[in-house]
C-alpha cells in the first residue's frame, strides 16, 4: 500500500488516538502542524497528529497552475463546480490513512478527521462514508461538496460534528458553512456550528475550541 506523504507529530507516550487533518488548496501538510503545541489536551489523550500532503495537480481556477490540491476546482460559483472524480480519489487516499491508524493499533472510535477549506470537503466525504465508527469530524471554513450525492455509512450516522467558519470569509462564504449544517441536520446529525469574526483562517479562539472538542470526542468514545 502506498500512502499519501504526511507530516506526523507523535505524542510523548504511545499514541492512543489520532487526528487526521487536511489542509486547504495550495498549502501542504505543514500548514497546521504549528498549531499542535497550542492544542492542550489532558494526559489521558495521547494523540498522534497526521497532516497529509495533497498531490500536486493543475487547478483550473488558478489558470491551470500546478499546486497541491485535493481535487480540481473548475469554477468559483457559489455551488463550486468541482472535479468529483478527483475528490473521490482523495477520499480513497484519506480513508487509507484512517485504516492505517487502525492497523497501528488505534481504535477507530478514537480517530478524528479534520479539514480546512478544500480539505474540509474531502473530510466530510471521508468521515461520513468510512465503514467503521469514528470519534468525530471537524470542518473549518469549508463546504459540503458531496451533500447531494453522499451515501452515508451506517457506522457513522451519529458521528459528532463541529463546523467552524469566519463570518467575513471572502474565499468560502459563511453561507456555505451554514448550508452544510442544514444538510447534515436533514440527514439526522446534530452538528455544532461555531462562527468567528474572521476571514479565511483559523483563529486562536478557534484553536482553543478545537482543543476542547477533541477532548469531548475522545471522552465520549472512551466512556461508551
Amino acid at each position: 500500500m502506498t500512502y499519501l506523504p504526511c507530516v506526523e507529530i507523535e505524542p510523548k507516550q504511545a499514541a492512543n488516538a489520532s487526528v487526521i487533518w487536511l489542509h486547504g488548496l495550495g498549502a501542504n501538510g505543514h500548514d497546521f502542524a504549528g498549531v499542535v503545541p497550542m492544542i492542550a489536551l489532558s494526559s489521558e489523550h495521547q494523540v498522534r497528529y497526521v497532516f497529509p500532503h495533497a498531490p500536486e495537480i493543475n487547478v483550473t481556477i488558478n489558470n491551470g497552475y500546478r499546486m497541491p490540491a485535493w481535487y480540481d476546482i473548475l469554477a468559483m460559483t457559489l455551488e463550486r463546480k468541482i472535479d468529483m472524480s478527483g475528490l473521490m480519489s482523495s477520499v480513497e487516499q484519506v480513508q487509507h490513512l484512517i485504516q492505517r491508524e487502525i492497523d497501528r493499533g488505534i481504535d477507530s472510535k478514537r480517530i478524528i478527521v479534520a479539514g480546512f477549506s478544500q480539505g474540509g470537503a474531502v473530510a466530510y466525504q471521508s468521515a461520513l462514508t468510512f465503514t467503521k465508527p469514528l470519534a468525530g469530524l471537524m470542518v473549518m471554513s469549508s463546504y459540503f461538496a458531496t451533500a447531494k450525492t453522499i451515501k452515508l455509512d451506517k457506522n457513522n450516522l451519529t458521528l459528532p460534528i463541529h463546523i467552524y467558519h469566519g463570518s467575513a470569509d471572502p474565499v468560502v462564504a459563511e453561507s456555505l458553512g451554514l448550508d452544510a449544517m442544514k444538510h447534515l441536520a436533514s440527514f439526522g446529525f446534530q452538528p455544532q456550528y461555531h462562527s468567528y469574526l474572521a476571514e479565511h483562517t483559523v483563529t486562536p479562539q478557534q484553536i482553543n475550541d478545537i482543543s476542547q472538542h477533541i477532548q469531548q470526542f475522545l471522552s465520549i468514545k472512551a466512556a461508551s
